[in-house]
C-alpha cells in the first residue's frame, strides 16, 4: 500500500516531534563582582582536560574507568570560556574588585596578580554529586613571583536529579574554587 504524498509532510512533522531535543546549559556566577576596586586580577590561562573540551556534552562518571556523555544535554558555548568567566567573577566577588582581566590581556603591567588554572576533572558522579579538581597558581606581578600553587578537589551534592542541577552544582564548585584561590592572595 502506498501513502499519498500529501501525508509525507505530516509524517515528517510527527517524526521530528518524537525525536529527542537537545537542551543547552551555561555556568552561572553566584553574583556579580563589585565595580572598581584596588586590585587588578588577571585570570588565565585556564585549561580544561581534553575530555571536557573535545565535545560539548555534559559528563557523568559512571564508574572508576567510565565516562558517559549526554547526547541530549550540551554546553551552550565554549566550556573553557564559560569556566574562565565564572571563575573571574567569583574571584572579583571574593577579593572585592571588579577589575578583572581575562587572558590574553594587552598589558601585564596593569595586573597585580595572575591566576592560572588547569582543570583535570569537572563532572557528575553516579553517587549524586559534582566534582571539580584543579591545579592552580597565583603569581604576584609584575615580577611574576609565585605566591601559591595548589591542587584542589571539591565536591558538591546535587540537590535534585538532572542536568540543570549538575550545571548549577558545577557553577557552585567554581565559586568555591574562587574563594579558595582568593584566600591565598597577599594584599599589598
Amino acid at each position: 500500500m502506498k501513502f499519498p504524498l500529501c501525508f509525507l509532510p505530516l509524517a515528517l512533522l510527527w517524526l521530528s516531534a518524537c525525536a529527542p531535543t537537545t537542551q543547552y546549559y551555561v555556568l552561572s556566577a553566584a553574583g556579580s563582582a563589585p565595580a572598581g576596586g584596588l586590585l587588578t586580577l588577571g585570570v588565565g590561562p585556564v585549561t580544561l582536560a581534553p575530555y571536557l573540551t573535545e565535545r560539548p556534552n555534559l559528563v557523568f562518571k559512571s564508574s572508576a574507568n567510565r565516562l558517559e556523555f549526554s547526547t541530549e544535554h550540551e554546553w551552550a558555548g565554549e566550556l573553557e570560556d564559560d569556566f574562565t568567566r565564572v571563575l573571574g567573577i567569583g574571584l572579583g566577588r571574593h577579593v572585592g574588585t571588579g577589575r578583572i582581566r581575562y587572558y590574553p590581556w594587552d598589558r601585564e603591567s596593569e595586573l597585580d596578580y595572575q591566576i592560572t588554572v588547569d582543570v583535570t576533572r569537572l563532572h557528575g558522579t553516579h553517587d549524586g554529586e559534582a566534582v571539580l579538581e584543579a591545579a592552580w597558581r597565583v603569581y604576584a606581578l609584575p615580577e611574576s613571583r609565585l605566591i601559591a600553587s595548589r591542587n584542589t578537589t571539591l565536591r558538591e551534592d546535587l540537590q535534585v536529579d538532572g542536568f540543570e542541577e549538575l550545571a548549577a552544582a558545577e557553577s557552585r564548585l567554581i565559586d568555591r574554587l574562587a574563594d579558595v584561590i582568593a584566600r591565598s592572595l597577599k594584599f599589598p
